[in-house]
């Protein structure tokens, strides 16, 4: 039963991956673009923790760890960039 749950959430998570990616590339505005990657961490995350499950491990965490902490620091950045015009104060 949890098999068929996890095949289930793996294939709506990638749905939506789908969908960020469709709104990364149409998005009207740069904010727009910057959630829809933004979004697609999140969704990637919670894909890479599915497959850890399924695969009964706890070899896939880490690797989950570093993409959010890489999202983080990437959305943060772009933001204030798009704030104040440079990165770097």
């Amino acid at each position: 039963m949890l098999e068929i749950a996890i095949w289930i959430v793996s294939i709506f998570i990638c749905v939506a991956l789908l969908l960020n990616i469709w709104r990364l590339l149409r998005g009207p505005s740069l904010p727009d673009r910057v959630l829809a990657l933004d979004t697609m961490f999140i969704n990637s995350i919670a894909l890479i923790l599915v497959w850890d499950l399924y695969l009964r491990t706890a070899m896939y965490f880490e690797a989950a760890l570093l993409i959010a902490m890489l999202g983080f620091v990437s959305t943060v950045a772009v933001c204030k960039y798009l704030l104040r015009g440079d990165l770097i104060e």
